[in-house]
C-alpha cells in the first residue's frame, strides 16, 4: 500500500503537505492529525492496515514534516492548524470524514467538530482530553524546540529513546531506529535534523490551560452528537485515568480503550487497537 503526495496552500499562503492513502471505493475518509512535534509518518502503519477499506489522509501541520515553516511563530496555534485542515478538506472535497487525532490532533478534533459538525461522522481521540495533566505538560514543554540536532542517524535514535522511553519502555533498538526515520531527515549537508520548526515552542510560553472564562469541558461537550472512541495509554502522563472516566461519564456514547504498558501517546499499532478501530468505524 502506497500514498500520494498532496500539496496545498493555506488561506494565508503557506505551502502545506499531506499523505493521501487513496481508495476510490471507500465510503469514509479518515483525517489523521498528529501530535505537537510529530508528522504524517506516525500514521503509516495504521494506514497500511486500513487502506483496503478506507481512504486515509495523514497531514503535516505547518512547521512539521514536509510543510513549510511559518515566519510568524504566533501562527503555531491550534486555531490556525484547524483553519489549515478546513483548507485541506475544501481542496480535496472531502466528505463522510472520521477525525483521528493524536494529542494536539485530538484537541483540534474537538474544535473542528464544534465548528462544522455536518462534515464529520465520528471522532477517534488518541490520549488526550479536555484536561492535560501537569506532569505531562511540563515534560513536553521542557524539550519542545530546545533539542540540538543529533547530526547522525545513530544519535537520532539515541535522542528518540532518551525523550520517549518513558512512554515506550518496551521498545528495542530497532524500534528507536524506525522512530528516528519518521521524525528526522538529512539536510543538504547530510546532517540529521528534527522534522519540525523549533519555533513551534514559542506559543507554548503564552498558553494558559486555565484561562479565565475558558471551560475545556464545554469544548468536549460539542462531541456529544458524535460517536467517540477514546484511546488512552495506560502509562500516560497527559491523559489521566480520572479524566478519561469523567469523559465517559459526560458522553454516554464514548468508548474507552486503554493500551497497557504504553504512555503518551499510543502509536495505534499496538495489539488490539486496529480491530477496535475497525469495529468502531464499521458501526458508523
Amino acid at each position: 500500500m502506497q500514498f500520494q503526495d498532496i500539496w496545498y496552500d493555506s488561506d494565508d499562503g503557506l505551502r502545506l503537505y499531506a499523505r493521501d492513502y487513496a481508495n476510490g471505493d471507500a465510503k469514509q475518509t479518515l483525517l489523521c492529525m498528529h501530535g505537537l512535534t510529530r508528522n504524517s509518518a506516525d500514521f503509516h502503519d495504521l494506514a497500511r492496515e486500513l487502506q483496503r477499506d478506507y481512504r486515509i489522509i495523514a497531514v503535516d501541520q505547518r512547521g512539521r514534516g514536509h510543510s513549510d515553516w511559518d515566519d510568524n511563530p504566533r501562527n503555531y496555534t491550534p486555531l490556525r492548524y484547524v483553519k489549515d485542515m478546513f483548507s485541506l478538506i475544501e481542496r480535496l472535497k472531502l466528505g463522510n470524514i472520521v477525525l483521528v487525532g493524536t494529542s494536539l490532533g485530538g484537541l483540534m478534533s474537538m474544535m473542528m467538530a464544534g465548528m462544522n459538525p455536518f462534515l464529520f461522522r465520528g471522532v477517534v481521540m488518541n490520549d488526550i482530553g479536555p484536561v492535560m495533566a501537569d506532569r505531562g505538560w511540563a515534560r513536553i514543554v521542557s524539550y519542545t524546540g530546545k533539542i540540538e540536532s543529533p547530526g547522525t542517524w545513530e544519535a537520532a535514535a539515541g535522542q528518540s529513546r532518551e525523550l520517549n522511553a518513558i512512554a515506550f519502555p518496551h521498545y528495542e533498538s530497532e524500534d528507536w531506529e524506525r522512530w528516528a526515520r519518521r521524525n528526522y531527515a538529512e539536510d543538504a549537508a547530510g546532517e540529521v535534523k528534527l522534522l519540525y520548526d523549533p519555533d513551534i515552542a514559542e506559543p507554548l510560553a503564552r498558553v494558559s490551560r486555565t484561562a479565565p472564562g475558558f471551560d475545556p469541558w464545554a469544548l468536549f461537550a460539542g462531541l456529544k452528537q458524535f460517536p467517540v472512541l477514546l484511546i488512552r495509554g495506560g502509562l500516560s502522563d497527559i491523559l489521566e485515568a480520572d479524566c478519561a472516566s469523567e469523559m465517559q461519564r459526560r458522553h454516554s456514547g464514548l468508548k474507552l480503550f486503554t493500551v497497557p504498558g504504553v504512555g503518551h501517546a499510543p502509536m495505534l499499532d499496538e495489539p488490539g487497537v486496529v480491530p477496535l478501530l475497525r469495529e468502531f468505524l464499521a458501526e458508523l
